[in-house]
Formats: structure tokens, C-alpha cells, sequence
């Protein structure tokens, strides 16, 4: 079973390739070859980027900057890596656009659920940055929000591991990579796939996240032909 419109969650670090800085234009270009051919599948998608890659707001705690200014700088970055990733779309023959949550005209178009969803009916995919256009809100919350907004089917968060674990792979050997997992023991657990309020958010709409290895081959268009891959959270 297919899924008739996603939206695809990328995080800044994974744009950011090996290092995690920087726009890896090689696998960005990647993402976009997959996001063409899950289109040409006839999934809508519509795509969250992050801003990790070029600025971390959390990371800035000390710098002696607000927290309103140090997340407006985040927003920034996010709208960088959304501009990068319409451009890689429309090199693989889609109609693409970037949108972003605060002004930033004529650079991005602001964000307008209309627009975007007459955009998906057309084939087109749609990209957004800039988050919620809020400070305090995470990326992973605006993923949330835009996947209710446009009606997604699924929520899918490309990572660089393949699924949601009990612990720390990288740490530990021996733990263990849920298939499925609740919304409810996600934060009961603490796993931090996504932040409390994008887990929150997800619940009350009944929103279903997908957890999965964006480098792994073919990715996201087996995600967007619901293969069995990554964890689901329901």
C-alpha cells in the first residue's frame, strides 16, 4: 500500500553529508533523484528541512545572544537548505517551490497552505523553511504541523540510522530497533526521535511517523510505496 502524500522531514546534519556542514550538494541531489521518482509514483510530497548544517541554535546557549535572535539565525539557515533543495528538484524535472514561514519574498514564497496544496494536487512538491516561523518551535514541530496542515498520509523522518532504538547504537551494540513504538512510550521513554511537542502534536492528529535510514538505497521512494522499513510511531 502506497501512501497518497508524505511529508519528508530532513534534518541540517543530513543535508550536511559526512561532515554535517555545509550543503553536500552530491546527496542532496540524491534526495532529489528519489523525491522525483516517488512523485512520478503519484505520492505528493512535501518536504521540512532543517538548518543544523549551517547554524545550531541550541548550540549558541552561551553566546551571549537572545534566544528570539539566536532561533531567527536558525531560520535563516533553514530557508538556505530549502532554496538548495527546490533547485536539485527542478533539475530532476519538477515543479518546485520553495516556501518559507517568515518573509523572505522575492527569495521564497511565503508560506500559504492554499498555495502549497494546489501546488501537490498539480504534482508539484513543496518545500519549507524557516520552521514555524516562531522561536522556540523545533523543526521536527513544524514538520508536525505541516503535515497536518497538508493533509499527509505519513509524517517520514530521514535520518542516518534506520529506525528508532531502546538506546544509543553508536554507544551500545546491543540495543534494540523497534518496528513499532507509541507515541506514548516515545515520550515516556524519552527517545528523542522528535521533540515532545512534534510527538505531542502528532498524537492529537493522529499523525503516523516514520523513523527511517535516508542513505539507504531507494529510500524515500520505498517509503512513499509503504514498503516495511525504519520504525513507525502511532
Amino acid at each position: 500500500m502506497g501512501y497518497q502524500r508524505i511529508l519528508l522531514k530532513l534534518s541540517g546534519e543530513v543535508l550536511g553529508g559526512g561532515s554535517g556542514r555545509g550543503f553536500d550538494f552530491e546527496l542532496a541531489r540524491g534526495v532529489a533523484a528519489g523525491v522525483a521518482e516517488a512523485a512520478r509514483q503519484g505520492a505528493g510530497v512535501g518536504i521540512v528541512v532543517g538548518g543544523g548544517n549551517f547554524f545550531r541554535g541550541l548550540g549558541s546557549a552561551d553566546s551571549g545572544i537572545e534566544r528570539v535572535t539566536v532561533d531567527s539565525m536558525g531560520m535563516l539557515a533553514t530557508v538556505v537548505n530549502a532554496l538548495g533543495l527546490a533547485g536539485l528538484l527542478r533539475a530532476e524535472g519538477l515543479r518546485a517551490e520553495a516556501f518559507s514561514a517568515v518573509g523572505m519574498e522575492p527569495l521564497a514564497a511565503r508560506y500559504d497552505r492554499r498555495a502549497v496544496n494546489a501546488l501537490l494536487d498539480d504534482g508539484g512538491v513543496a518545500v519549507f523553511g524557516g520552521g514555524t516561523g516562531n522561536p522556540y518551535f523545533s523543526t521536527d514541530t513544524a514538520a508536525a504541523l505541516r503535515a497536518i496542515e497538508i493533509g499527509a498520509d505519513l509524517l517520514a523522518k530521514g535520518t542516518k540510522v534506520d529506525g528508532v532504538y531502546d538506546k544509543d547504537p553508536a554507544r551500545h551494540p546491543d540495543a534494540k530497533r523497534y518496528a513499532k513504538i507509541s507515541y506514548s512510550d516515545v515520550l515516556a521513554q524519552g527517545l528523542g526521535v522528535m521533540d515532545a511537542t512534534a510527538v505531542a502534536l502528532c498524537r492529537e492528529n493522529k499523525m503516523p511517523v516514520l523513523v527511517f535510514d535516508l542513505l539507504a538505497e531507494g529510500a524515500v521512494a520505498r517509503v512513499a510505496r509503504g514498503e516495511s522499513m525504519g520504525t513507525l510511531m502511532s
